[in-house]
């Protein structure tokens, strides 16, 4: 049976992820341990019972989601139920790494915190916004950005049909929304992050992630699970190939509904969606009506899954 495994980014991050698998299986207690060892900090307590104003700072949001998509990967694992294909959203595409063997899990945690780091300096707080738009085309979208005379805003995430998020300097964004329900777009919603990802405001991020790649002399190897990019939407296979392609995907949009595409015309047409939440199975249900979709996060959802795949074998 080909699976494609798809890992969530922020966004799907909450105070209590992961705690149930944590509470049920000794290899994520394991997963938890060495998150916290490499990290300096108890990562099952900030993510299972700390505030979620601590839990939503970029530099602890993403180490911990990546911690809990693998508690959920090393549980499907341990089921003998193994991906064909592996993406992640943004920052899930670090879990799909890990998946893939390109990261070690330690390698991946510290990658992600300095990501976060990098891009919460990026742009001082306040000063960049991102907003989802719903119900209008990208080429439309495109449009609207091209004429904010207020200042810089481009399309972040190509999300699936009909829904695209943008990101730039806030005063342009906000006037971006405006048009955009003047244009009869059915929601113009401002995003609660403080950090406006995957335009150009992150180049500098983007820079200085490849100085860290570099100088910390991050060992990546080549997949053993095929993996498609996000920044690309196409099948990566050579370290230099994955190395740039994390670079790029900080100042590029997210090309989501290219990379569901590109999966399903490898032949693949089953999904589970690895980690917290199901954002990506919404996304991919519009993308592909016709996909299977399972999602992995606690025990209960681990044992549908199970009986899903199982009836699907009969």
């Amino acid at each position: 049976m080909t699976i494609a495994f798809v890992f969530p980014g922020q966004g799907s991050q909450h105070v209590g992820m992961g705690k149930d698998l944590y509470e049920n299986f000794g290899e994520v207690k394991s997963l938890y341990r060495e998150a916290s060892d490499t990290l300096k900090y108890d990562v099952a307590d900030l993510s299972f019972s700390g505030l979620a104003e601590k839990l939503n700072k970029t530099h602890r949001t993403q180490p911990c989601l990546l911690t809990a998509s693998m508690a959920a990967y090393a549980v499907l694992k341990s089921n003998d139920i193994k991906p064909s294909v592996v993406a992640g959203h943004s920052l899930g595409e670090y879990s799909a790494l890990v998946a893939s063997s390109v990261l070690t899990f330690s390698d991946a945690l510290r990658l992600t915190e300095k990501r976060g780091q990098l891009m919460q300096q990026a742009v001082p707080e306040g000063k960049g916004l991102m907003a989802a738009i719903l119900g209008l085309d990208k080429d439309k979208v495109n449009e609207i950005c091209l004429s904010i005379k207020a200042g810089y805003v481009s399309p972040a995430n190509y999300n699936c049909p009909g829904q695209i998020v943008i990101a730039g300097e806030k005063a342009a964004v906000e006037e971006a929304t405006k048009l955009a329900k003047e244009s009869g777009a059915r929601r113009a919603i401002p995003l609660a992050v403080s950090v406006p990802s995957h335009c150009r405001l992150m180049e500098n991020a983007s820079n200085k992630l490849a100085e860290f790649l570099f100088l910390e002399n991050i060992e990546m190897k080549e997949p053993n699970i095929p993996i498609v990019s996000n920044a690309d939407a196409i099948f990566l296979s050579s370290v230099d190939g994955i190395k740039a392609s994390l670079v790029k995907q900080l100042n590029s949009p997210v090309l989501w509904e290219d990379s569901i595409k590109t999966i399903i015309a490898s032949g693949v047409n089953i999904f589970i969606e690895v980690g917290p939440g199901k954002v990506l199975s919404g996304l991919i249900k519009r993308i592909v009506p016709e996909a299977v979709i399972f999602n992995v996060e606690d025990r209960a959802s681990l044992e549908k899954t199970i009986e899903g795949l199982n009836q699907l074998k009969i």
